[in-house]
């Protein structure tokens, strides 16, 4: 695909549509827009827009889509596949402007926000008023609602309560030509056609660039009770995860942590922690919801399974203190892995009875290439992070070697059950493993797609797919 440069016409155009100071040129202004939380990724657009209407939006869109510029849109740059760097330079479509809450309907259960609302804001908005919106990522405090559904995010409530694909009901959408439409209803069921809001969910703003979300909430429970569970293994921690569903018990949050993530938090924080020499992994499982002695039942029948697999001690948080004290362990891994090595992450999901599987192949892989690797992530739901770590690798193993054993955690991942991301998205940083599960007939589906909805491929080109 061949892309033009913008040009001072342009640029001019650019600034008459959202005014000369929401329109950046400088590298020292670009620069906070040339990376995103992916590793080390480096991609300058040329010029950055920030429009705050989606009329801007749709006139910036059709612009560019008659001078053949690649678009990226742009959010709170918390992601981690480089699903919103600009790979082909062109224009960049900051979407920070577009914070507003425009409506909470305590009636229907429902809200309507802008894109670059941060998702904790919004949580505890709702909140305000008895109600729960369960999407709460790791990095919920600066995320804003409109990456979470670019990339199809998660959390860990997704166990019990679902992904944002369950919790999203209409997208304003504006169109690779500037074309503004709606993609559903504000209807709990919806049976009328193509399912366009489904489609762009997950899409990572390849289909069109999104100016509203409608959303469903649900009441806020009123208790909930959460315990730390530790094991000698990994492999038993795993294991414990599909028994407590057989048991007929689902936790509203159920949370793996391997030891050297602890250590890690424990270095990182100045965290007091006894963490036992023989201990290599934990659960962290929440229960919910507005009874007291259900709850109460749950947590018995967690502990059985949890003995069952040779469990070595339950804490239990008593107070909102403890519980807000173990979160936080669970919150601060991944920025505490960070903070230690070179290092590259990567998003499995399985079936969460092959958790114990993945787990031990990861390990073994990483004997084979020289890598360390730290896990953790939402098992509840089969999905593990998994934090190769460079350690002693060599730099030219690290740039050579290690993308092959990348290549065989994947395929491991898909012969157990698996898909190469469960909620970070593919971006620019997973597309060269997209073959190791789909085939050119999904290809060709994608494309087909992708030229219905952007003929002239200039939104977020170089994403997902070639």
């Amino acid at each position: 695909m061949y892309y033009q440069s913008i040009g001072t016409n342009l640029l001019q155009l650019f600034k008459a549509i959202v005014g000369d100071i929401y329109v950046l040129t400088e590298a020292d202004d670009l620069e906070k827009y040339s990376h995103d939380e992916t590793e080390d990724l480096v991609y300058y657009p040329q010029v950055v827009v920030k429009p705050q209407t989606t009329d801007q939006v749709s006139a910036l869109l059709k612009l560019c889509n008659d001078n053949q510029i690649p678009v990226t849109p742009r959010g709170a740059g918390t992601g981690l596949s480089g699903g919103a760097l600009p790979v082909n330079k062109g224009l960049l479509i900051a979407m920070e402007r577009f914070d507003k809450i425009i409506n909470i309907d305590e009636d229907n259960l429902q809200a309507t926000v802008e894109p670059g609302v941060i998702t904790e804001v919004f949580m505890d908005a709702v909140a305000e008023k008895g109600l729960l919106y369960p999407v709460d990522p790791a990095s919920k405090g600066s995320c804003f609602i409109g990456g979470n559904v670019s990339h199809g995010s998660g959390g860990p409530r997704v166990v019990k309560y679902g992904t944002i694909r369950e919790y999203v009901l209409n997208l304003q959408v504006v169109l690779a030509n500037g074309d503004i439409i709606w993609t559903g209803a504000n209807t709990l069921k919806y049976a009328s056609g193509y399912n366009l809001t489904q489609l762009m969910i997950g899409s990572e703003g390849t289909l069109g660039v999104v100016t509203a979300i409608v959303v469903k909430l649900i009441p806020q429970p009123k208790y909930n009770a959460l315990m730390l569970a530790s094991f000698e293994t990994n492999e038993l921690a795993c294991g414990a995860v599909s028994a407590i569903f057989k048991a007929g018990v689902i936790p509203s949050t159920l949370e793996f942590m391997e030891r050297k993530g602890i250590e890690w938090v424990i270095k990182f924080d100045g965290l007091t922690f006894d963490l036992k020499d023989n201990i290599q992994a934990f659960l962290l499982i929440e229960v919910d919801g507005n009874n007291q002695d259900v709850i109460l039942e749950n947590c018995e029948q967690i502990n059985t399974v949890l003995e069952a697999f040779d469990c070595k001690d339950v804490l239990f948080a008593d107070t909102s203190d403890q519980k807000e004290a173990l979160w936080k362990i669970r919150r601060t891994m991944p920025v505490s892995v960070k903070s230690n090595s070179i290092y590259k992450e990567e998003d499995t999901v399985v079936p969460r009875a092959a958790l114990p599987q993945l787990i031990k192949g990861i390990k073994e892989i990483g004997v084979r290439y020289g890598f360390e690797s730290v896990c953790y992530g939402h098992a509840g739901d089969g999905n593990l992070h998994i934090n190769i770590i460079k350690g002693n690798m060599s730099d030219v193993d690290w740039n050579t070697k290690l993308k092959d054993g990348i290549r065989e955690v994947f395929e491991l991942t898909v012969s157990l059950g698996g898909t190469l991301s469960g909620e970070h998205g593919i971006g620019v940083v997973q597309k060269d493993y997209m073959s190791i599960k789909y085939t050119d007939i999904h290809f060709a589906l994608w494309r087909g797609i992708k030229n219905t909805f952007d003929p002239n491929g200039i939104l977020n080109p170089g994403k997902i797919f070639n």
